[in-house]
Parts: structure tokens; sequence; C-alpha cells
């Protein structure tokens, strides 16, 4: 079957279905992610300390690839298909703010240099790439067999909204030390760096460097992080083609927003704000699923529109406290 053919299809709750669209998509998906994951390690196969000016080019070169691919979601599968792709990079590529400043807080735990904090991000975003398409596959089939978890699933995310408003400095952060407990339990884990490898020798004992141990500490990171963004995407689309693309181009560029927010956390006053009632919006409009399916263009425009806002807000909120510095 053509796939222009399979986009006029739709469910009878109005999300698009894709129906058989065989394997021909996902060996592109696959062949394109893995092919810019093996670009992005050759440019960054030595040890170096990104510049501003990189992190920003590269991080509009991911934006670009996210958008580039949600045109040939729109010429493959139509216009709602194009929708709930755009709708759950966004909602992934906001809350993925927060794992920038975890992992900014990760890092200067554990005294990571910034030369090497790149290899140890490419390995994790790897990782979380396989977890989230094992969290996106479990969850796509339990919503299609269980209808009930609609509302499980969307009560959860206005919990966790809530929560995410009322902000504690420690929000996301899955407890570094467990997990580095856990790990030495494994393996020794030395407190000297030997280059970018996540392995030495110690007396001729096999040890874990620190960056292993950050390498653990992201993933477990990322495993929290996606018991969120998961459920929030699965609220926009069903079809896992469409939710696991839009979560891999935003993931794919987590490492260069790193590199280009991580010290700027205190100009974002109102993110979480922004971020936790994006969560609670997304949770309401699953759980009305059953009843009432929200356009989905109506829909990306309020993801938008609180994600703008809360940045609009925190601007204004950082230019009120330097005129407050300057008449003082």
């Amino acid at each position: 079957m053509n796939h222009l053919s399979l986009a006029a299809e739709a469910t009878s709750d109005n999300f698009v279905n894709l129906g058989d669209i065989g394997s021909e998509p996902w060996i592109f998906l696959g062949v394109l992610v893995l092919t810019l994951l093996g670009l992005d390690l050759y440019r960054h196969r030595h040890a170096h300390e990104p510049t501003f000016r990189q992190a920003l080019y590269e991080s509009l070169f991911w934006v670009a690839c996210g958008l580039g691919f949600s045109v040939y979601v729109l010429v493959s599968f139509g216009n709602q298909a194009f929708g709930e792709y755009l709708s759950g990079y966004l909602i992934e590529k906001a809350l993925s703010v927060d794992n920038v400043f975890v992992w900014a807080m990760l890092f200067s735990s554990l005294s990571i240099p910034l030369r090497y904090q790149h290899r140890v991000l490419f390995y994790g975003i790897f990782g979380a790439l396989v977890l989230r398409g094992i969290f996106i596959w479990v969850g796509a089939a339990l919503l299609e067999q269980f209808e009930v978890l609609l509302l499980v699933f969307g009560a959860f995310l206005v919990y966790t909204g809530f929560g995410i408003m009322r902000h504690t400095e420690n929000e996301g952060d899955p407890t570094s030390s467990r997990t580095l407990q856990v790990l030495r339990r494994f393996i020794p884990v030395t407190s000297d760096f030997d280059g970018q490898r996540f392995f030495t020798r110690i007396n001729g004992r096999r040890a874990a460097t620190p960056l292993l141990a950050a390498l653990v500490v992201v993933e477990a990171t990322d495993v929290v992080f996606a018991v969120d963004s998961v459920p929030a995407i699965l609220a926009v689309s069903k079809e896992e083609l469409l939710v696991f693309s839009s979560n891999a181009f935003a993931i794919l560029g987590l490492r260069a927003m790193y590199f280009l927010l991580a010290g700027a956390k205190q100009r974002f006053h109102y993110l979480n704000h922004g971020l936790g009632a994006i969560l609670v919006f997304v949770g309401i409009k699953m759980m009305a699923t059953r009843w009432y399916h929200l356009n989905v263009w109506i829909s990306l425009a309020i993801i938008a529109t609180l994600l703008a806002g809360a940045i609009v807000f925190s601007e204004r909120k950082n230019r009120q406290l330097e005129q407050e510095r300057l008449t003082v």
C-alpha cells in the first residue's frame, strides 16, 4: 500500500492511523539516525572543549534535522501525522531542558572535565534511544490493549506537572550517589581519568573511570525523565513511528543543547512553570481522549504558547533583576 494513501486513514478518536506501513520507513529512520550518530562521533573523536559558537551551530543543525524529518512525515503520511510529529518533537524538546541542567549538576559533582563530557553524552544519548524505543513500544502496546490506561497515564502526567511547577532544586535528580553505590558493587571505580576511556587498569586490575560512573548516572537520569516524557508524547500520538522519531530527533540534539545552556539555568526563572503546565495540559488531553479529541494543531499551538510564555516571562524577570542591580 502506498504511504500517501495511508495518510488519509484515521482512528475513531482522530489519532492518525498509519496502518501497515511496512519496514521501509523504519529502515530509513534507522539508517538516518545511525548515520547522524556516526558523523557526530567522528566530528568529536578527539577530546576538546566545545565553544559557544560550535554548540550554537550544532544545535541549529540538529533542529534542522528534526524539522527536515517532519517534511518527510508530511509528504509520506499527510497533515495529521505531520502535526502529531511536531507536537511530540516540541514536547520532548521542552521536557529535555531539565535533563541539561541535571547533567550539569552531575558533571560538576563528579568533576568531569568539559573536554570529556561529549563522549559521555554521546553514549548516554545512544543508550537513551534504545531505552525510549522499548518504553514507547511497551506503552503503545498497553494503550492499545487497555484503554483505561489513558486515564492512568493522564492522571500521572497531571500530578507530575503540578509537582514540577512547585519545583525543587533536585527535581528530576535520580540520586547519583545511589547509582554509583550500585556500580561499585560490580566493579571498582577509580577517581583518576585515563583519557576518554571508560575502563582502565590499576595494579593489573580492571576498574571503571569516572566517565563510566557518569555514563551510568546519565542513563539512570534518562529512565527517570522517560517516565514523564513517553506518556506525554503518547498523549498526542499513538503511532510508534511518529512517537519514536520525534523522540529520537529531539534527543539527538541534547548534547549540543547541553553545551549551549548548561550554565544558564538561573536565567530560566519560569521554565519549570512552563514545563509543568505542558504536562498538565497533555495529561488532561490524554484523559479526555475517550470522549473528546482536541485538534492536533490547536494542541500544538497551546504547547508552543506555554513554552514561549515561560521564556518570555523569564526574560522579563531577567531585565527586572538587571535594573534592580543597576539602581542599587
